[in-house]
């Protein structure tokens, strides 16, 4: 019974990591189809926001939730109106553009911090069950994935903002007429993918030894998650989390966590095999 809770939880746990990894490229990417190649770097700087606010004496679950999110999406801000803004609707352009940010920012963080390993300690101690030792960080883990999918379905389905973000990705030349304007929509839809991915970071960062190139140990995942979840934005990303969070957790318990990796990846091969344009456009059809 000890052993099948720990392996519920770690199921579940994995479920959350990729939603959180992945629901800033979704945003960008689902809404605006704009392919960030630098999601991961966003991600790097939400962790080294989060390490340099917790040596200056901030608290470390403000600096994760406040000032990480919004310094990264700050970040995203200035990136879309220098850069981003005159590349849409040219993909390779932007692919091209966006990884070019990538190694820009790696440079530039390994000047700054150098190019050695830091991290903060887990705020959150262990947690037993039975015989076992779970990672109480884990479960404000799930805890923010919750209230991040909840927060952006929310958003989405019930606001005028979210509205007016939703009917300008699909008709932005209906949008303009009804006196909206398309480029504050996508500025706006910019600042928050960029702010969700400086959250996930930040999240991570006590759990891993920050470098400036962690970024690229997001990247796959993140896109994985996204393109295998199709064209709903929270759907896609809850359904595509949690199969390949399921696939990935089953066969790390039962063989290793290379093996579990290695699973992930296979499992994403079979399925876009199957389903090339996403798990919504088969299940969860018409759903946000």
């Amino acid at each position: 019974m000890d052993l099948t809770a720990v392996i519920l939880v770690e199921i579940i746990y994995a479920i959350a990591s990729l939603v959180l990894i992945s629901a800033g490229l979704a945003v960008v990417f689902g809404m605006m189809k704009v392919i960030n190649l630098a999601h991961g770097e966003f991600m790097m700087l939400g962790g080294y926001v989060t390490i340099t606010a917790v040596h200056a004496g901030a608290n470390v679950f403000v600096a994760m939730i406040i000032i990480a999110p919004i310094v990264v999406g700050f970040i995203g801000l200035v990136v879309e109106r220098l850069v981003i803004r005159h590349l849409y609707g040219r993909l390779v352009d932007t692919m091209l553009a966006t990884w070019g940010l990538s190694l820009f920012f790696v440079g530039a963080v390994t000047m700054i911090f150098g190019n050695t390993t830091t991290g903060i300690s887990t705020p959150i101690p262990g947690i037993p069950i039975g015989a076992y030792q779970i990672n109480g960080y884990n479960f404000f883990i799930v805890f923010v994935a919750i209230v991040l999918v909840i927060t952006l379905y929310a958003v989405l389905k019930g606001t005028r903002v979210g509205l007016v973000a939703r009917g300008t990705m699909q008709r932005a030349d209906m949008a303009a007429a009804l006196g909206y304007s398309p480029d504050r929509v996508y500025m706006a839809t910019f600042f928050v993918g960029s702010a969700l991915s400086g959250l996930a970071g930040a999240v991570f960062a006590p759990l891993v030894g920050l470098v400036p190139s962690s970024g690229g140990a997001y990247i796959a995942k993140a896109f994985i998650t996204v393109i295998a979840g199709g064209p709903s934005l929270v759907a896609g990303l809850l359904s595509s989390a949690g199969f390949f969070g399921l696939v990935n957790q089953v066969f790390t318990f039962a063989l290793s966590p290379v093996v579990g990796e290695v699973a992930l990846l296979i499992a994403a091969v079979v399925l876009l095999r199957l389903l090339p344009q996403g798990i919504t456009t088969r299940f969860f059809k018409g759903r946000l």
